[in-house]
């Protein structure tokens, strides 16, 4: 059965094209049915518009509460029957009922090696903190935080005079290789739970180096 997918977005978005691209041309059996924003004006909802996806914004801003806004947000999801949720750039942090409601088919993507650096501000810590390397991490969304198992991360070295921008860009460009294949793998069941860590059925490696 072809799964269904629906990405969140609050900007530009290039995560979420990056999956678009990736399911098209490399014919997954999967196909991403919306693409959902927290804010009207976010750049990336035109990518979706253009390529013949569906849309849909519920706006933070109008609701009074975290939980109104959240059974909003779900409501619009769920008419899209997704099998797949796919969190990229989404700049909300969302409820534990909603977190609950997409368990185990909800993922996000981090620009940094989890546990390591999880919340904002992470390409200004990394370099304060002297790392020598930093990177992506795709793991499935629970209650806590930037904190649930981890399906798949990325290498990036720290370079002698990097800043945030610079880091950040090929953070971001590795995210575009990483997050794609981590839903791919989703999409096809090819992940399975040993405990609580993830790892690949057929054992791939989880591991994107530099």
């Amino acid at each position: 059965m072809t799964k269904r997918i629906v990405i969140q977005i609050s900007g530009r978005g290039s995560n979420m094209e990056a999956i678009v691209r990736a399911c098209a041309g490399e014919a997954w059996d999967a196909r991403v049915v919306a693409v959902t924003s927290n804010r009207p004006d976010a750049p990336g909802l035109a990518f979706a518009s253009a390529h013949g996806i569906a849309t849909a914004v519920v706006d933070h801003r109008a609701f009074a509460s975290r939980d109104a806004f959240d059974r909003a947000l779900a409501d619009a999801i769920d008419r899209f029957e997704p099998d797949v949720v796919a969190n990229a750039g989404f700049m909300r942090v969302l409820g534990d009922a909603f977190v609950a409601r997409y368990a185990r088919r909800m993922v996000n993507v981090h620009p940094s090696l989890l546990p390591a650096f999880a919340g904002l501000d992470v390409h200004r810590r990394v370099l304060a903190s002297g790392c020598k390397v930093s990177g992506a991490t795709v793991h499935f969304v629970t209650p806590r935080v930037d904190g649930g198992p981890i399906i798949a991360q990325a290498v990036v070295p720290v370079l002698r005079g990097d800043d945030e921008a610079s880091l950040a860009q090929r953070v971001l460009e590795r995210e575009h290789v990483l997050y794609p294949r981590a839903v791919s793998w989703l999409v096809h069941d090819e992940l399975r739970f040993d405990g609580e860590t993830v790892v690949h059925r057929g054992g791939a490696s989880q591991l994107l180096a530099s």
